[in-house]
């Protein structure tokens, strides 16, 4: 998996029936494309918290929907990083021919 023109949303999000559809709702409203998705809840909080993982290509439009997803009432945290620093690039070894 190359990094170039992707970029990885790490969210934290409450953790209940629904969020993910949330999350993913937005970008689909926007037609925006999910390359990847990975979710786990976060060790030690209860079940309460969980993080999300959106692969994206990096599109002129992504500042406006990262600013839209940090509005959603079930986004706590949103952090933008590459896909060399994410699961994703880890994942890759799994999925590798």
């Amino acid at each position: 998996m190359t990094e170039q023109g992707r970029s990885v949303l790490k969210l934290t999000v409450n953790n209940h029936p629904g969020v993910m559809s949330h999350v993913c709702g937005l970008f689909s409203r926007r037609a925006y494309n999910l390359e990847g998705i990975m979710v786990m809840p976060i060790e030690g909080q209860a079940g309460n918290l969980s993080r999300m993982w959106l692969l994206l290509k990096d599109e002129e439009r992504l500042d406006q929907i990262v600013r839209q997803t940090e509005k959603l009432i079930d986004v706590l945290v949103v952090e933008r990083h590459t896909v060399n620093d994410s699961v994703f690039a880890r994942a890759e070894t799994f999925f590798a021919a």
